[in-house]
């Protein structure tokens, strides 16, 4: 006989979805455990801060779990909880929340020099970046949103985004670029 995790485990999401928005907490349980390790990189890499990204991901499937009932089409689950993962993120940068890591008040350039040596990677990079920044260059390439969706998903104008996004691109080509030891050649227009 197939325990209920199996069933659940095995059951499509649109149906899970609907059985959450009934208030069954099993079904739940599995949406989260389904989408909880896509959620918290998400986060992770809007805010660089692990441990951050999980205080985050919690607060949005929380969120998610008071207002489940309100989702109109189960098979809209992905996008409406990236929404609220999102939103949660913008949140928490509007309260300036003292627990943010210091490390947006540090040197960058002072640090690529110091950490030539050190391993730099992507995430590393990427908590470098200014907060919206970071957020509109995670969602055009992490999450492949187009600028129109981000600009819908956090109410910046599209100029704002594209901006962001190329602003973001470079900085982190001239951090990777470093790391790499391999000087970013300069366009020339």
């Amino acid at each position: 006989m197939a325990t209920q995790s199996q069933l659940f485990g095995a059951s499509p999401e649109a149906l899970l979805v609907s059985m959450a928005r009934t208030g069954d907490r099993d079904a739940f349980a599995e949406l989260v455990r389904r989408r909880e390790s896509w959620v918290r990189t998400l986060l992770l890499r809007c805010c660089g801060n692990a441990t951050l990204a999980d205080d985050l991901a919690q607060q949005a499937f929380m969120q998610a779990w008071k207002t489940v009932a309100q989702l109109r089409q189960a098979s809209r689950f992905g996008p409406w909880l990236k929404r609220l993962a999102i939103n949660t993120w913008l949140q928490h940068v509007r309260r300036n929340d003292p627990l943010r890591y210091a490390d947006e008040e540090t040197d960058t350039a002072g640090q690529i020099g110091e950490s030539a040596s050190i391993a730099m990677d992507l995430d590393q990079a990427l908590a470098t970046l200014k907060e919206h920044v970071r957020l509109c260059v995670v969602l055009s390439y992490h999450e492949g949103m187009t600028h129109g969706e981000i600009s819908d998903f956090t109410g910046l104008p599209m100029g704002t985004v594209k901006s962001h996004i190329r602003r973001g691109t470079t900085q982190l080509q001239e951090l990777l670029a470093a790391y790499a030891g391999t000087p970013r050649e300069e366009n020339s227009t």
